[in-house]
């Protein structure tokens, strides 16, 4: 018996393509063959809805380039990922792909100092192969199983959903999620779990979000679902693909910021276009929540479109500035991060951080004089109370 040619893809695209399987990107529901790459790309619409840009497997390396240049009609090829075969594909065409003209597609540039461009040229191939596929990823019929027993076990009809980094979690992401919160049955955060090291580690991030989530809202009206988000996910065109993406889940509203990185205008036909005129033939509503910030003068969150006192009053809510703090191990304000998140992140980040931990904990913390073990996590918190102490400030 004849053995099968592979493919040799990673977790990314092993990824993407079980989304796109399991309906998730619908009405994209395959690879597309070259007619269909070069209408979508186009028009940047499939079947009546907006998509970006083609969908295609054009996997890097010699010896996919070698395979790829000798299929035939037919064919049977062996998906495989971290050598283990994770699915089959029948070859239906092969067509040569412009890397350059692909990127600027994704990305809207094909400059290499781009972040994702630079991570998807040395994953991107010259040719594309298209035909029906089968892939085995236990995480997205996970993800969808554990949505609809939520939905089923609270009788939710309107359910929003969030794409969210919490990068670190901070205040205005709490507040954003309270309001999605008031007004749905239902809230999913989809907590981006991305392919790259960047950040802090998805552990990390999930367990912070947990914290908050189990703590300080009510029961049941939230549900954590981790979500790869690949590098179809990128650039201008990242809410269409959201948009999508939450719809399919059986979403019906998706809450962005006004800050989101798809909200740009963009040009297309000739004329500038907000992202929203390409969302409207998708079946979701789509919400976006002001920009917050701490306000020195109001002394509490607000929204930059309700509070009348200027900039210089503001502490804005950056979390390239809230990290660099974390990951010098500095307990961020507790108006930038609730001490709890504070408190988790620290503890995950710098295990084993202090030799004498038990010592430093009496000797600088009030306590009810029994000698209890007491945790990293607990020590930060404690540490954190003792920062917000007024009477000596």
């Amino acid at each position: 018996m004849q053995k099968n040619k592979s493919l040799y893809i990673d977790a990314e695209a092993l990824s993407t393509l079980a989304l796109v399987k399991a309906g998730l990107i619908s009405p994209v529901d395959k690879l597309m063959n070259k007619e269909e790459a070069q209408e979508v790309d186009r028009t940047k619409m499939y079947k009546g809805v907006p998509f970006p840009f083609s969908f295609i497997l054009a996997p890097q390396g010699t010896k996919n380039h070698n395979v790829l240049q000798s299929l035939q009609k037919g064919d049977v090829v062996s998906l495989v990922t971290d050598g283990k075969k994770v699915g089959e594909l029948i070859v239906d065409e092969t067509f040569e792909v412009n890397p350059a003209q692909r990127l600027h597609n994704i990305y809207g540039t094909s400059d290499t100092e781009h972040p994702g461009v630079r991570n998807t040229t040395l994953r991107l191939g010259k040719i594309a192969v298209s035909g029906e596929y089968t892939v085995t990823y236990h995480l997205i019929e996970d993800n969808r199983k554990r949505i609809q027993k939520m939905i089923t076990k609270t009788g939710a009809k309107y359910i929003s959903s969030m794409m969210l980094a919490a990068n670190p979690l901070n205040r205005a992401h709490e507040r954003m999620i309270r309001q999605a919160i008031s007004n749905s049955d239902l809230l999913v955060i989809f907590l981006r779990k991305p392919f790259t090291s960047e950040g802090l580690r998805y552990d990390i991030r999930h367990n912070a979000l947990s914290t908050f989530v189990d703590n300080f809202l009510p029961r049941n009206k939230v549900l954590i679902i981790p979500f790869e988000n690949s590098y179809i996910f990128a650039g201008y065109n990242e809410l269409i693909l959201d948009a999508l993406l939450a719809k399919n889940y059986g979403c019906s509203q998706l809450v962005i910021g006004k800050n989101h990185g798809g909200l740009g205008l963009y040009y297309d036909k000739n004329r500038l276009s907000s992202v929203f005129d390409h969302c409207q033939n998708i079946d979701i509503d789509i919400k976006t929540i002001d920009e917050y910030v701490y306000c020195d003068t109001c002394k509490t969150l607000v929204s930059t479109r309700t509070c009348p006192h200027g900039q210089h009053h503001h502490v804005h809510y950056r979390s390239e500035s809230i990290m660099k703090l974390i990951q010098s191990g500095l307990i961020p304000p507790s108006i930038l991060v609730r001490k709890e998140v504070s408190a988790n992140i620290l503890a995950a980040l710098f295990p084993d951080r202090f030799k004498n931990l038990q010592d430093m904990y009496y000797s600088l913390m009030p306590g009810s004089g029994l000698l209890e073990q007491q945790s990293e996590e607990q020590f930060y918190l404690k540490l954190s109370e003792l920062y917000q102490t007024s009477s000596l400030t």
